[in-house]
């Protein structure tokens, strides 16, 4: 989510991360390391070395015609899927060969090319396959053994392209075409003249289901159309045939498991109401919320085939637990801040209640922080010296209190750690504290939160020491509609918060609050092209003491990944006069960026960000400092989230600034 963080949180420009985690049931245990290919950049194309047990072969495709379809070919053919494991003899290459023929030739048809030939060779002779005829086309691939890789070679004719003539599209019931209400032009996104591709027309087909479903109709039909293809013409007439079914809203919803917890726990993470209007989208929601639990494992969503007596459609949910206890590490370096290791513990089911607790320690190298008065560690009056730096953290949740919507948190920290260094100074801090707050769940997309924080603790920086014990209120309100979680496509993130903090306690009132939000527009259906924005805002109003009477822990800064990026960590904003970052009573970020899939696993992101602090409650009506960055980011997408590399530059550099950062993330930025 974007956000204006807090200090010291977020990331550093470049990073190299290792890590790993152990879980089981009950008790850890170690596990086995797994090798996997980086990005799956560096498989072999090179077949195994000739020998007396195996046959090695490669494979060539020689396309006349659309050479495009070579993709899809090799994809259908498990003949080249499997060139890396060569079989034990001449019978079983001929076997392999002879079984792709179908979905090689169903892959032609895909691609629109309904006159498609293939013929294969073995060691440049024809082979023909049919019963019996295997017999010679297996002698002349054994002839290779323990002498040298057997070349097999697909010849393929794409022939012309066929284009489609007709499209229609026809109730189940009656026959006759649905009325421009019932069924809006464009959802099968096809038109005459385009290409007659089978997979074209696959895709259109689920398009009629998804669009029917979208408007509450769960028990649509829609067979696959039967094409009538005119090969002296070279076109098709297609007959998409949909029966919606009867419009009908949810039922009752039936949970089976967990075994671990209280199954009404789960029943309160599940906002679907009697009558509510069937959507898809529901279920989706309904699936994220309760894997949100952490001890949920799985979560398996059944639709029931028929409707119930008032008309509406039960739901089955199956709930399986996870495995409770979880404890990892990671260790990273970056080239601005050093070395750091983390490692966690994380307690999913502690009371049989599905209480969450996690536990977590940081040692990290703190860098030199030049401008500090009243140097904490004392060595001088102007530097603080390298050392070591620490973190502890410890979180608890317990969900559903009394099988309400309202969960319990507890959240605990201690810290002694130096922030920013270099050129552009930063502070020290150390300190102690603890918020214990509880959440009402709203829906599956909004939630409220009040508490109570207590936090004792001191920072410096240029402008002195400010030793603090604040009692606060923090109260925030979250709002996600987003579609993913490390990747979104679509849909709004909100977060704001206000902590005023009486002057009961420290003898300093004040209030810190902050609101940031994203969107994220798919362009297409797939998500393949996304614009994401995010914009944040933060402001500390209600001081008497100005901008040295609070802690530099809590002012705000800009720079780094989370905000401006092209700049170093919490670099961007108002400067002492001797000309070091001090932070502000106010600040503000924003970024627009375009993330585009170019393949099924590689996207890039061009990206604009800007952001500034400044000494007053208001940002631009007072001094301070505002950047911009720009730059691109590559994405690997894994089953995970995406893996990311990101490479900026600032646009209006200042002296001791980088030239360009990196930084490597999992997941989105925002």
């Amino acid at each position: 989510m974007a956000s204006i963080p807090r200090p010291g949180e977020g990331r550093t420009p470049l990073c190299i991360t290792l890590s790993c985690f152990l879980a089981t049931g009950s008790v850890l245990v170690p596990v086995e390391a797994l090798a996997f290919d980086f990005f799956g950049l560096f498989g072999s194309e090179t077949p195994p070395a000739p020998s007396a047990s195996t046959l090695p072969y490669s494979v060539t495709f020689v396309i006349a015609g659309d050479e495009s379809v070579k993709a899809a070919l090799e994809e259908s053919s498990n003949l080249y899927k499997l060139r890396q494991d060569p079989p034990p003899d001449g019978q079983s290459l001929v076997q392999r060969l002879e079984a792709d023929f179908a979905p090689m030739v169903d892959a032609l048809w895909g691609a629109g090319y309904y006159n498609a030939t293939i013929r294969a060779a073995i060691g440049g002779t024809p082979v023909q396959l049919g019963p019996g005829l295997g017999n010679g086309a297996a002698r002349i691939a054994a002839a290779y053994r323990d002498r040298s890789v057997v070349p097999v070679t697909i010849f393929v004719e794409t022939g012309p392209l066929f284009t489609l003539r007709r499209i229609e599209v026809v109730d189940l019931a009656t026959g006759r075409p649905f009325p421009p209400d019932s069924l809006p032009q464009g959802i099968l996104r096809l038109a005459p003249g385009d290409p007659a591709r089978a997979a074209d027309l696959g895709a259109a087909n689920a398009r009629l289901v998804d669009y029917f479903r979208g408007k509450s109709y769960p028990l649509v039909k829609a067979p696959l159309p039967h094409p009538t293809v005119d090969h002296a013409t070279l076109t098709m007439d297609v007959t998409f045939t949909v029966g919606p079914g009867p419009k009908a809203g949810f039922g009752e919803v039936s949970l089976t498991g967990p075994e671990g917890f209280d199954p009404a726990i789960v029943r309160s993470f599940v906002y679907l109401e009697p009558g509510q209007p069937y959507s898809p989208k529901a279920l989706a929601d309904t699936r994220r919320s309760i894997t949100s639990i952490p001890a949920v494992g799985s979560v398996r969503i059944r639709e029931a085939d028929t409707l119930d007596a008032h008309g509406n459609l039960p739901i089955f949910i199956d709930v399986g637990d996870r495995n409770r206890n979880l404890a990892g590490f990671t260790a990273g370096y970056s080239n601005v801040d050093g070395p750091t290791a983390n490692g966690y513990y994380e307690n999913r089911n502690l009371f049989g209640g599905a209480e969450a607790l996690r536990l977590g320690a940081d040692l990290f190298y703190a860098p030199p922080v030049f401008g500090i008065v009243a140097n904490p560690f004392g060595t001088g009056p102007n530097y603080s010296d390298k050392g070591l730096g620490a973190r502890f953290k410890a979180s608890f949740m317990k969900p559903a209190l009394s099988g309400s919507r309202v969960d319990f948190l507890l959240d605990g920290i201690a810290e002694r750690a130096r922030y920013g260094g270099g050129s552009f100074g930063g502070y020290v801090d150390e300190l102690a504290g603890a918020t214990a707050a509880l959440r009402y769940r709203v829906d599956q997309a909004l939630s409220l939160q009040g508490g109570v924080k207590l936090e004792k603790g001191w920072a410096a920086d240029s402008l002195g020491r400010v030793d603090y014990t604040f009692l606060g209120l923090p109260v925030s309100l979250r709002y996600d509609t987003t579609d993913d979680l490390l990747d979104p496509t679509r849909g709004v993130r909100v977060l704001a918060s206000v902590t005023p903090y009486p002057a009961v306690v420290g003898g300093v009132g004040f209030t810190r609050a902050t609101i940031a939000g994203s969107t994220y527009w798919a362009l297409d259906e797939s998500g393949d092209y996304v614009v994401a924005t995010r914009a944040g805002f933060g402001s500390i109003f209600g001081n008497s003491v100005g901008l040295a009477g609070i802690p530099a822990n809590y002012r705000f800064y800009e720079g780094g990944l989370a905000t401006v990026r092209g700049y170093r960590e919490q670099t961007i904003g108002p400067s002492s006069p001797s000309g070091f970052t001090i932070g502000g009573l106010s600040g503000f970020n924003a970024t627009v960026e375009a993330r585009i899939k170019v393949t099924d696993v590689i996207g890039v992101a061009p990206f604009l960000d800007v952001g500034g602090a400044f000494t007053q409650s208001t940002p631009f009506g007072s001094s301070g400092d505002t950047r911009m960055g720009a730059g691109v980011g590559l994405m690997y997408y894994t089953p995970i989230g995406p893996i990311r590399i990101d490479v900026a530059r600032g646009l209006n550099q200042r002296r001791g600034d980088y030239p360009v950062v990196f930084y490597v993330s999992i997941g989105q930025p925002f």
